[in-house]
């Protein structure tokens, strides 16, 4: 299994929709299994586990766009996805959503059953396991392992002996994965580069080989160009640093440069097209956005008719970040596109503040950019440990993910030393240890608004602090791993499920009924 990619784990996708776990993740999920499928879709049957997160909201959290949008070939940021019920109807395709009982091992566990207009049928059991990025479980009752990442290369046959498994090595010349049954084998291959045409001419001549399938990466970061990573945990960082004297920001775009296989000047511009959608993503807010399905209309135009009156409290430092968070924020509602980042649950914080400050400070956008590395780097860690899926840990794995990002950000823009970044990214995560997820209504409006600003602000202090030289006291490897041991602990109704917390209140059922009628603000 791959290191995490900043561009493939943290900061991304590029998408539209009210939630990465949900909706991103799902179109990733079924843009693979109508690739593996190889002929045109007629039909596909989509069930989730009744004990899981998915089950209950399903259809309010944007599962239902992102899984018909991947199983159409619609691209997640095309504006396209929003009217996938009708070019489902007109390509004649049906697709079904059902709650199903089978086994899990995942609370976002989906499993697809597709048919293609000649009959063929492909069962695949994929996990969304948090900020877009998902696993696949099984494929056609075979062990079958992908993120997405790869040139995927699937080969069935009967039940073979060891010298026919490895005649097709052989041939394939790399590492061959096998999944067997009483009667059928499956072998998977894996490259960083599209398979020549020579190799599956070749694999095709042996008699011993049936159907072969095919899948391009649906990750933006191709996975096996690495060189050698110069380190991947917090330790080792520290103790690279320790020589290198390096910020975190430099020491980010470093690990994403070996991570990825491509050169320096490659990665910067990945960074800077991430930071650019970021901030269009804020543009677009300020400049209004109305979207009838959704609990909240435009109020980030409210911080500067407030600040006209002078009746603000706060600073204009901290106005600010309110009014780009909110703008973000007001942006995914409208299935406008966003950035995941970490998830589009927890995309308003990081881009909303270092907005905020890079305007008021009047720092460079290089210098802006170079930080961005530096949240990602972050990011990296929270994606070894407790990863970013609020149905597995609550709100803590988004938007306390977030601010620990936006802070370490912040202190390497403001010309921090990395020792500095890591003491701010850890004092932002402790103070959002236990966070929850309890969307009203099931929709990624309230409280989550309010989260991201918190996480925003809570980024500004924490960085504060730590260019001031407070004490961080534990650090960040430790309350990572803490936060990973007390999502363990998290009840299920707290985890994204619409069944505690603010969400099992009363006024957020009468919303969802509203919701469900279509006259909220009617």
């Amino acid at each position: 299994m791959s290191h995490p990619s900043i561009f493939n784990d943290v900061l991304g996708p590029v998408m539209r929709g009210p939630s990465s776990s949900h909706t991103a993740a799902s179109w990733r999920i079924g843009m693979l299994a109508v690739s593996l499928l190889g002929e045109k879709l007629a039909e596909a049957r989509v069930e989730f586990d009744e004990h899981g997160a998915w089950a209950p909201n399903y259809e309010e959290q944007g599962t239902v766009l992102g899984m018909d949008g991947g199983l159409l070939g619609i691209d997640i940021a095309d504006e396209r996805v929003l009217e996938v019920n009708q070019i489902a109807k007109e390509a004649g395709i049906s697709i079904t959503y059902h709650i199903a009982n089978f086994p899990t091992d995942h609370a976002n566990t989906v499993r697809l059953t597709l048919t293609s207009i000649s009959g063929k049928r492909l069962v695949l059991v994929a996990v969304s396991i948090g900020g877009g990025m998902f696993e696949t479980r099984l494929l056609n009752g075979h062990r079958f392992h992908t993120q997405g990442d790869h040139y995927e290369m699937v080969g069935y046959t009967e039940s073979l002996n060891q010298d026919q498994k490895a005649q097709i090595g052989s041939v394939v010349g790399s590492t061959v994965r096998w999944s067997d049954s009483s009667t059928t084998s499956l072998f998977h291959v894996q490259s960083p580069k599209p398979f020549a045409h020579d190799l599956t001419k070749r694999l095709g001549g042996l008699d011993v080989v049936g159907a072969l399938e095919y899948s391009d990466p649906i990750l933006p970061i191709v996975s096996g160009n690495e060189k050698d990573l110069p380190f991947y945990s917090y330790l080792q960082t520290v103790e690279f640093n320790s020589d290198a004297h390096k910020p975190l920001g430099e020491l980010g775009h470093l690990y994403e440069a070996r991570r990825s296989g491509l050169s320096d000047t490659e990665v910067t511009a990945q960074m800077e097209r991430v930071v650019g959608i970021i901030e269009r993503s804020i543009s677009t807010g300020l400049a209004g956005t109305y979207y009838e399905d959704r609990i909240l209309q435009q109020q980030s135009h409210l911080i500067e008719e407030a600040a006209k009156k002078k009746v603000l409290p706060a600073d204009d430092l901290v106005k600010r970040i309110i009014e780009n968070i909110t703008a973000i924020m007001e942006a995914k509602s409208a299935m406008k596109v966003i950035v995941a980042a970490p998830t589009a649950g927890g995309c308003g914080a990081l881009g909303g503040v270092m907005k905020a400050v890079a305007d008021a400070r009047e720092i460079s956008h290089e210098r802006k950019v170079r930080a961005y590395f530096a949240a990602g780097l972050i990011g990296v860690y929270f994606a070894q440990g407790p990863g970013f899926s609020a149905e597995t840990g609550g709100c803590q794995l988004e938007t306390g993910a977030a601010a620990a990002m936006a802070a370490a950000a912040l202190t390497d823009m403001c010309d921090g030393t990395a020792s500095q970044a890591l003491a701010a990214a850890s004092m932002a995560l402790q103070n959002t240890i236990g966070l929850v997820c309890d969307p009203v209504a099931d929709r990624v409006e309230v409280p989550c608004l309010g989260k991201n600003i918190t996480a925003g602000v809570n980024a500004l202090a924490a960085s504060t602090m730590a260019l001031s030289g407070f004490n961080h006291v534990i650090p960040l490897d430790e309350v990572i791993e803490t936060v990973k041991q007390v999502a363990s602990t998290m009840p299920t109704s707290l985890c994204c499920t619409g069944l505690g917390g603010l969400a099992a209140t009363e006024t957020s059922a009468q919303i969802k009924s509203q919701l469900q009628k279509g006259c909220m603000n009617c």
